[in-house]
């Protein structure tokens, strides 16, 4: 446990040390939206690229991690929903509160750090992490919103378009597909463009610690009960159901299973906020459950990844 806490501080101490910058207002809010933009689209994309580049469809096409995964993070989702419901909360703010509870921060923190602690091995069932996140629960979030509005059934063809348009701007989801089919084409990548890609990709650690600390620098502990039930939810409740459903009710390869339960172990993702915010539904107990379970998680990610990675 210790050595795999020593082994993850230097991430957590990027993120402190963006955290102050924000604090400080050595960086402001719009600087701190920059440098998220200008990582998310650029350094965090050319290494996804890589990464995809260098796989095999069948590396990431795994139906019993897809399936695993899935089971275990819908059982989270719906547990919480069933909670929120019970609250009297109408369905858009279930949604928010489901969605806290299910989407881990994969992309600027879950990649960097499983392929250093996990292995160059790690990279393809964290693309299947991430892209169940992205083309499961990030189009959910959208249909219930709608329907919770009263927008039709929530399957309508204009909330359908919103959907599909969400995943094809997404460039996460764009440089997965671009680096596989690229991998299918069996060219290799001349040299210039994988130096490019190298350069730019190794952006991408580095700069997305510190927009995650700088971005936490102006959201707030508010709502603490209510986004401490969300944070124990996210660190706690998901790697147990995704343990349970890759480790014994659809099993999983059992290093791909320890890598996705270690994926399922991080704090709530930073584009919650940003949906909560855009559809105007709970942004501030996103925000709160963001902030909480980030500062927790300097201590459960090291412990979920120590019970994963066995004696």
């Amino acid at each position: 446990m210790a050595e795999i806490f020593f082994r993850t501080l230097p991430f957590f101490a990027i993120i402190g040390l963006g955290y102050w910058a924000g604090r400080s207002r050595f960086f402001t809010e719009e600087a701190t939206a920059y440098l998220t933009r200008f990582v998310f689209y650029f350094p965090l994309s050319a290494m996804i690229f890589g990464f995809a580049a260098n796989l095999t469809f069948a590396e990431v096409f795994d139906p019993a991690l897809i399936l695993g995964y899935l089971g275990g993070t819908l059982a989270v989702y719906l547990l919480v929903t069933a909670v929120a419901m019970t609250r009297g909360l109408d369905m858009p703010t279930a949604a928010v509160e489901a969605q806290c509870a299910a989407i881990g921060n994969v992309g600027f923190l879950g990649l960097p750090m499983m392929a250093i602690l996990f292995g160059p091995a790690s990279v393809a069932p964290m693309m299947v992490v991430l892209s169940v996140d992205l083309v499961v629960f990030s189009s959910l979030i959208v249909i219930l919103i709608n329907a919770g509005r009263g927008q039709g059934s929530g399957l309508g063809l204009a909330t359908l378009k919103l959907a599909g348009l969400g995943l094809l701007k997404n460039p996460m989801i764009l440089s997965i597909v671009a680096g596989l089919a690229w991998s299918a084409s069996e060219f290799p990548i001349p040299e210039p463009a994988n130096d490019f890609l190298t350069i730019l990709g190794g952006a991408a650690t580095p700069g997305a610690l510190f927009a995650i600390g700088a971005s936490l620098a102006s959201k707030s502990a508010e709502r603490v009960q209510i986004s401490g039930w969300l944070s124990f939810a996210k660190l706690v409740l998901h790697p147990a159901c995704v343990a349970l459903a890759v480790l014994w009710l659809i099993p999983a390869a059992p290093f791909s299973a320890a890598v996705a339960i270690a994926a399922a172990s991080l704090p709530v993702a930073g584009n919650v906020y940003m949906l909560a915010q855009h559809y105007g539904v709970a942004p501030h107990r996103a925000s709160a459950a963001i902030f909480i379970s980030t500062a927790l998680s300097i201590v459960t990610v090291p412990a979920v990844i120590a019970w994963v990675s066995g004696p």
